[in-house]
Formats: structure tokens, C-alpha cells, sequence
């Protein structure tokens, strides 16, 4: 029996947010997180059986589900990554930085989406999912201010996630647009083969 490679990820990442939501650091931050990869997980699940896309697609995609509903879990300042920190040689956790990451792996899907629905050529598919990450990127900046300004308190500094860095918010967008290129990069070395 083979076993299929969307399938499988989709359960390892619903057993993973069940354990997310048990006894999270702080729930009202783990609903503000876990929002988005919810919405994502369902839109990709549903859409399964109209668009599948290639299982390095999905690949890329989970990683970012997971990282983010691992820091839901535990705040992204607070997951566990000391290894990381002290190899890295700073003070910050970079967990966030990190999963910001990964938001630009998306990339790939959007331009493998348009250029399998025959929507745009490869070079403007490209240039699209780049541009697609970072107005997401951008977007999403806002929205954590918009939570920390209406939450205040620990749950507004923790959903914002700065750990005291005034140029958090631009860092993230350039980590986020740095994994779109990493991703598109990944994308044209497939697409030339």
C-alpha cells in the first residue's frame, strides 16, 4: 500500500495542533496564532480534491503550519530553542525569524499553482509569488500591531514577539521575503529539469 504524501503530513499536522491547544502558554495568543493556520490548513484541505499540488509544495507549506502552531503553542518567544540561540550567538530566540522563514516557502505554491492553471508564464509566476509573500508579509506585520494595540498587556507583547527589537517588524518581512527567494530558487532549478 502506498501511502500518500499530502495525506500523511495532513494528519501529523492535525495531531499536532491538538497538541498545541492542550494547556498552551497563553490561549488568547495560541487562537491569535493558530487563526491563520487553521484557515490555511482547511482552505488546503478542501481544496485537496480540485488541485493537488506537487508534494514538495505541500512539503514547504507544512513547515510553516508546523513551526507556527508549535509557537502558538508556547508563544514564539518562549519555544524551546536555546540550542539555537546560544549556536547563533545572540540573545534573542530567532524561532520566530525563523518561522518567518518559512512564511516565504509559500511562494512556491503560488507559483506552481499559476503555472500549472496555465495563468501566467514561469518568470511572471515567480515574480508573483514573491510579491504575494511580501504583501502578506506586510500585511501580517500590521495585524500584529492592530492585536498588541487592541490586546495590550502580555498578550498583545507576546503575539507581537519583537523581545524588545524596534526593527522586529522589518527583519520579519526581510526573513519572509528571504524564504520566497530560497523557495523560487527551489522552484526554477525543478522547473528547468
Amino acid at each position: 500500500m502506498k501511502l500518500n504524501f499530502p495525506i500523511v503530513l495532513a494528519i501529523a499536522i492535525a495531531v499536532l495542533m491538538v497538541w498545541s491547544v492542550i494547556n498552551p502558554a497563553m490561549m488568547d495568543v495560541w487562537i491569535a496564532e493558530m487563526t491563520p493556520v487553521i484557515l490555511i490548513f482547511a482552505l488546503l484541505v478542501v481544496s485537496y480534491r480540485k488541485f493537488q499540488f506537487s508534494n514538495t509544495a505541500y512539503a514547504l507549506m507544512s513547515v510553516w503550519l508546523i513551526m507556527h502552531t508549535i509557537g502558538a503553542h508556547y508563544t514564539f518567544a518562549e519555544v524551546p530553542f536555546d540550542w539555537f540561540t546560544q549556536w547563533w550567538g545572540g540573545e534573542r530566540n530567532h524561532y520566530d525569524r525563523i518561522a518567518h522563514f518559512s512564511v516565504g516557502f509559500y511562494a512556491y505554491a503560488a507559483a506552481e499553482l499559476l503555472l500549472r492553471k496555465q495563468w501566467a508564464k514561469p518568470v511572471t509566476a515567480m515574480f508573483f509569488g514573491l510579491f504575494m509573500v511580501m504583501s502578506v508579509a506586510a500585511a501580517y506585520e500590521i495585524i500584529e500591531w492592530q492585536f498588541a494595540v487592541i490586546a495590550g498587556g502580555d498578550a498583545g507583547i507576546e503575539f507581537l514577539g519583537s523581545q524588545g527589537d524596534i526593527w522586529d517588524a522589518q527583519k520579519d518581512m526581510l526573513a519572509d521575503t528571504l524564504g520566497a527567494i530560497a523557495a523560487l530558487l527551489l522552484f526554477w532549478l525543478k522547473q528547468r529539469k
